[in-house]
């Protein structure tokens, strides 16, 4: 019982983000992500090209 107290003592000090915030934050997280897929989208498509250049 000591632990769940403590751990709901602590939960109380948290500081929980607000809905801007978390809006923002995941759409950071959406934009990042896309554009490393086109970065390595793109590297891939380059390596591919040296590779047909040289290799077949």
């Amino acid at each position: 019982m000591k632990f769940i107290k403590s751990v709901i003592q602590e939960m109380k000090l948290v500081t929980w983000p607000n809905a801007a915030e978390t809006r923002r934050d995941t759409s950071t997280v959406i934009i990042t992500s896309i554009l490393f897929a086109a970065y390595f989208a793109l590297v891939d498509w380059v390596i591919l090209l040296v590779l047909k250049a040289f290799i077949f």
